[in-house]
């Protein structure tokens, strides 16, 4: 028996990606979560999943963060990504930080079910239009990915915060946490991130950024 995890915050698709994928897969159980946390509860629980289906913009991935935080934290669990957005850098990066897959969600029925097939074997899965135009990440985006994972999610959101130009006080308010937390939470940032200034700290969150608002 298989089990999927499909990770999206849009009900209705994940009706119907679950619908679809019940008519094509005997003996499937799947599972729903609708943001980053509940994911990585379902995660923690059933530690026999098969696949994992997410989505890029569910509240809480923070663009990038979320595919880098479960690619760590969970090596062995094939990754696809399924996004409204169908642009070469997005793919690049998602196929960089460690999915097996990406599935514009403008693929029929019968694409969806051959890229899982081909995962579920262990290869790599792309659109026809997009495998001989994705690119490489070079060795310093793949270490930043590392270094990122070692963020906690509250982490990861100051650091968005100090990428949007935010001041301390400013985070502390939109977190409703102190500014000695927040000076806590920087002051352990820059040490993960090995960096020694905002500056510094603003330009690697800017490399996990999308480039393009994508519906999921």
């Amino acid at each position: 028996m298989n089990k999927f995890l499909i990770a999206d915050d849009h009900p209705l698709f994940r009706e119907a990606l679950k619908s679809s994928l019940q008519n094509t897969f005997s003996e499937l159980t799947v599972f729903e979560s609708d943001n980053f946390k509940s994911t990585l509860k379902l995660l923690d629980k059933e530690d026999e999943l098969d696949l994992l289906l997410l989505d890029l913009h569910m509240p809480g991935n923070d663009d990038l963060y979320g595919l880098i935080k479960i690619r760590e934290e969970y090596p062995e669990l094939p990754i696809a990504v399924v996004s409204g957005s169908e642009e070469l850098t997005i793919v690049s990066k998602v196929m960089g930080y460690g999915a097996l897959g990406y599935i514009p969600k403008s693929s029929s029925a019968t694409e969806i079910a051959a890229a899982i097939r081909e995962i579920l074997e262990g290869e790599t899965w792309l659109p026809e239009t997009m495998k001989d135009k994705v690119n490489q990440l070079s060795g310093d985006e793949v270490e930043v990915a590392t270094q990122v994972a070692s963020l906690t999610p509250q982490q990861y959101k100051v650091l968005s915060y100090l990428h949007e130009g935010l001041l301390n006080k400013q985070i502390a308010y939109e977190l409703n946490i102190s500014e000695a937390t927040v000076k806590a939470h920087i002051t352990a940032i820059f040490r993960k991130l090995g960096v020694y200034n905002r500056t510094q700290a603003v330009l690697i969150a800017s490399k996990l950024q999308l480039e393009s608002p994508v519906e999921g």
